[in-house]
């Protein structure tokens, strides 16, 4: 039945995506960025609505009120593929994600994304690169937005700790904002290169504001990796029972 289940998501995606896609390529050019967005983000408000009713997948948000009335980057967690779309739907300002420029070439989703602002990396630009994240990020907050960031960088299997990088907190200190952690569970029901998806309830937890004022990049992530990690084990204690056990009989050797 689960796998029943996550073909239809699949042709969902399919026969769904690609007109949405067109319909936002037909409409754009005559809308303003805002409405571009909002638009973009009913395809997300589709996909969880889809999701909950024929996968089962739910979710619950703890700490909403956090969510500071101002400039702000978010880090979060980065367990699966539900999140990237969820967030857009479930925030309250636009998002702006920063990603690799070569997403821009991706047939329909690409495209779409390329004519909404976000912040896209141009690795050829070598050091000059994080300079441009940080002018077109400064620009999208002056907009209004939040610039939402994954310091581990890629999908983290369940139980497991990436390494946190300091791209996030140095971006926050250049542009003076504070970051928000948040830490969720999304990799029960969305794992991570898996066709089958799970029913369940993802819990979303958004940490208190950190300022970056005075702060070295090193000093914030430490303090993000803090909160988020400690924060994913007080909403999935089952699934770090096994690793932090595992460490902490490896420290006693």
């Amino acid at each position: 039945m689960r796998f029943l289940r996550s073909l239809l998501l699949f042709i969902y995606f399919i026969v769904y995506t690609m007109p949405y896609a067109t319909a936002c390529f037909i409409a754009f050019p005559f809308m303003s960025a805002t409405r571009r967005y909002w638009m973009a983000v009913g395809w997300c408000r589709s996909t969880l609505f889809v999701a909950r009713y024929l996968n089962g997948i739910r979710y619950r948000i703890e700490g909403m009120e956090n969510l500071p009335n101002g400039p702000a980057v978010l880090l979060s967690k980065h367990q699966s593929a539900w999140e990237t779309l969820a967030f857009p739907a479930l925030m309250p300002r636009p998002m702006c994600y920063v990603f690799k420029r070569e997403l821009l070439f991706v047939p329909f989703f690409g495209w779409a994304l390329g004519m909404l602002k976000m912040v896209h990396i141009n690795r050829k630009e070598g050091k000059n690169a994080f300079t441009s994240v940080i002018r077109q990020g400064k620009q999208r907050m002056a907009e209004g937005a939040w610039v939402i960031m994954f310091p581990e960088g890629t999908r983290i299997p369940v139980g497991k700790q990436g390494k946190y990088k300091t791209g996030g907190p140095r971006f926050a200190i250049e542009t003076g904002a504070p970051v928000v952690p948040i830490a969720h569970n999304a990799g029960h029901v969305w794992p991570r290169n898996s066709f089958i998806k799970y029913p369940g309830i993802v819990t979303v937890s958004i940490g208190k504001p950190i300022e970056t004022t005075g702060l070295t990049p090193d000093e914030v992530n430490t303090r993000v990796e803090q909160w988020i990690e400690a924060e994913m084990r007080r909403i999935d204690p089952e699934a770090y029972r096994e690793t932090d056990g595992a460490a902490a009989k490896a420290a006693r050797i």
